[in-house]
């Protein structure tokens, strides 16, 4: 299949790529600069191109079966303001979904947020992928915009779309300052490392595994023209912040140091459940 993916540098766009790549997709990947490379290795270079997502055209996307969005804007807080979250979240991929399906692109694959569910994933022990969109970030507002825009989208240019709400991944190439690889600089460190009080409930799916169900969505999983399908993309598996620190800390890094729970705060507006239904999809 040949795919165009967007965002192919990046955290999870680098380990789909190298997934896509070994399953014997051809690939275009969408990079800023030439200086721009994926995050992990890859077993081939895909063809590149080189140019802002906002400056992409109808050429850009021929003989391209299926368009895969992992590029997203805003990601890590401090987040952007909401202008510019909508205008690359929201406003960019819309145009460029147009192109592409002006030049016949039929199918559609878009990477997704948990943090679209917002304050309603505090009131679900599973969130299933109807719940109200209560977003409380700039980026996750722009997120959740997205996905009604891209369901209505769907609807008017009678494509398939499947949206993948993505859960709390982690895994190598992730932004440093991000969770995960924080607690590994500080284990291998022999730092101590301070945290919150880990009460926050979480589910944790490392960046393999997401790739490599978003490559079985586009094997296998069929979606009728003119629908959205929604899928929430975790584990199942709930687990305090604490305790996946722990497991980390101790189990896989034997780490020196010590968790200080409960020496920084929550952050402001924190969620403290989300739990995704991870086998509820649904067709609108």
């Amino acid at each position: 299949m040949n795919l165009f993916v967007t965002g192919a540098t990046g955290f999870i766009g680098s380990h789909f790529l190298n997934q896509a790549l070994l399953a014997g997709h051809t690939v275009v990947g969408l990079r800023r600069s030439v200086s721009s490379n994926p995050r992990i290795p890859v077993p081939v270079e895909p063809k590149w191109i080189t140019k802002s997502m906002d400056s992409l055209n109808v050429n850009d996307f021929q003989g391209i079966d299926c368009l895969v969005h992992l590029a997203a804007h805003g990601t890590t807080p401090p987040h952007d303001t909401l202008e510019s979250c909508l205008y690359w979240n929201l406003t960019v991929p819309l145009t460029m979904t147009r192109y592409a399906h002006a030049a016949g692109v039929k199918r559609f694959i878009v990477a997704g947020s948990c943090f679209e569910y917002g304050r309603s994933g505090e009131r679900y022990d599973e969130i299933p992928i109807d719940a109200p969109l209560e977003p409380t970030s700039t980026y996750s507002v722009s997120k959740a915009t997205a996905s009604i825009a891209f369901g209505y989208l769907a609807l008017e240019l009678k494509v398939a779309i499947s949206i993948h709400r993505i859960f709390q991944v982690y895994g190598e190439g992730e932004a440093h300052n991000r969770f995960w690889p924080s607690l590994r600089r500080a284990a291998l460190a022999g730092e101590d490392f301070p945290m919150t009080s880990g009460e926050q409930i979480r589910d944790f799916i490392a960046v393999e595994a997401v790739a490599s169900r978003l490559i079985k969505s586009l094997e296998s999983v069929q979606v009728e023209p003119g629908c959205c399908r929604i899928e929430n993309l975790g584990t199942g598996k709930p687990q305090a912040l604490r305790d996946f620190a722990r497991h980390w800390w101790e189990t896989q890094w034997n780490a020196p140091g010590k968790l200080l729970l409960g020496a920084i705060p929550h952050r402001d507006h924190e969620i403290m459940r989300y739990v995704p239904l991870v086998d509820a999809t649904n067709v609108f």
